[in-house]
């Protein structure tokens, strides 16, 4: 990789990273999660999941191509992977992608036993180890060389930048998975979790992360609808009391937008000052991991339809999900509905991209996976030549279909998550010994 390529890796990490931070920690200051509910739709029928069925041979290359990603931006002195490709920085988030997608490639024979267990035990040692925010649960970031604890531009930051529980909690779901189908490591994954504070993250049935301000530490409620249920899920497999976050009645409103009654964060922006994008990512992450519930099922259903019947009304190709991008402001939110506006673009701060917007190459493989339609089949054609030999590329710009050049662990965690489900059927329950 070029140092141009990296150094252009590094400020998409940046960028990337800060948003998600800038998305995920909320104030709720004043809501009551227990005094408004309302209906869930009966007026539709949920689109059918596909069952398990065999990989083609397109799917077995899909997957191969896949793994690239994870042989070739592992850090050997840690057994971590970068976020980005070529930038030695990650969140928990990130490594929890890593994870998933790991137990899914030895599951699909890409790589052996031995080499499993090697990448498994190192990336446990390591996540042992790492140095925690306030002595309670692990930093938002670290470098992926050294362990240490920095910034979102990978400088060292000894006392931390505090934590978040999104990504703790996804982390949390791959540790589930990884004991569930490999249950030697249940040993390591408690001790990792004995030094963790979990208690810390989860506060009247919701969960909070931590900031650090000019004041000091600042706890803050996290996450929005979707992204919220899939954090409480992945949890409560733990035991933390995260209740009023597992199911989104208490928070959603429903909006009509192409044809479809789409769930949408009551939580206004203006109110809680943050962007509150409806986009596909927790819902087809809930799929592949945790299975649906009824909810779930429905809201997915929902979500997948609005784009496909934006395809069917206007002709435009439509996937949208939250991505980095190979140009400023280097990560977007491509939503349904955000902030007020229809099929909005939003950075961390709200601001509108237009022109921006892309097609996920992860949202349409894991889509494809679950509800496998016509119109997953097409994109997912129209996509295929995003396939590299560094991996599978983020998606291609939807106002010219040029692609968007930029390689990260979630992008293909999630396309490995994908073809593990539709081989398999979601991770939690398809279990073997």
């Amino acid at each position: 990789m070029s140092r141009a390529t990296k150094n252009l890796s590094s400020l998409i990490f940046c960028a990337g990273l800060a948003a998600t931070a800038g998305f995920a920690v909320l104030s709720d200051e004043g809501f009551n999660s227990t005094t408004h509910y309302t209906a869930f739709p009966t007026d539709s029928a949920l689109l059918t999941l596909k069952p398990r069925r065999g990989l083609t041979a397109k799917d077995h290359q899909a997957a191969r191509n896949a793994w690239q990603y994870f042989e070739q931006n592992y850090r050997p002195e840690t057994g971590l992977v970068d976020a980005v490709a070529g930038f030695p920085s990650g969140t928990l988030w990130d490594q929890g992608s890593y994870l998933l997608a790991l137990v899914a490639a030895h599951r699909l024979n890409l790589i052996t036993e031995e080499s499993f267990g090697t990448r498994a035990q190192s990336l446990l040692k390591s996540i042992k180890s790492i140095e925690l925010f306030e002595e309670k649960l692990p930093n938002k970031v670290y470098n992926t060389q050294t362990l240490a604890m920095v910034d979102y531009q990978n400088q060292p930051v000894p006392s931390g930048i505090g934590w978040s529980a999104l990504d703790v909690a996804r982390l949390l779901s791959a540790f589930r998975m990884l004991e569930v189908h490999h249950p030697e490591y249940g040993a390591d994954l408690r001790a990792i979790l004995a030094r963790w504070d979990l208690t810390a993250m989860a506060r009247e049935g919701r969960l909070y992360g931590a900031h650090v301000t000019e004041a000091g530490t600042e706890f803050l409620q996290e996450g929005r609808i979707g992204y919220e249920q899939y954090g409480a899920r992945a949890a409560a497999l733990w035991g933390l009391d995260v209740l009023d976050a597992v199911s989104a009645k208490p928070i959603v409103q429903w909006r009509q937008v192409a044809g479809v009654l789409l769930p949408t964060d009551r939580r206004s922006p203006e109110q809680f000052t943050a962007i509150t994008p409806t986009l596909s990512e927790p819902f087809f992450l809930q799929a592949l991991e945790l299975g649906l519930s009824s909810e779930g099922h429905l809201m997915a259903s929902k979500v997948y339809l609005a784009q496909e019947n934006r395809f069917r009304d206007d002709g435009i190709p439509t996937m949208v999900s939250e991505s980095h991008i190979d140009q400023p402001p280097h990560f977007l939110y491509m939503s349904i509905f955000s902030n007020g506006e229809d099929w909005a673009v939003v950075d961390e701060h709200g601001g509108m991209h237009p022109d921006l917007r892309s097609i996920s190459l992860k949202a349409t493989f894991a889509w494809d996976a679950i509800f496998e339609t016509e119109y997953t089949q097409m994109i997912r054609q129209q996509l295929a030549d995003l396939a590299h030999p560094a991996g599978w590329a983020s998606g291609k710009y939807e106002i010219d279909l040029r692609p968007n050049e930029i390689y990260t662990a979630n992008t293909n965690a999630v396309v490995l998550q994908a073809l593990y489900y539709k081989q398999f059927g979601p991770m939690l329950t398809s279990i073997t010994r």
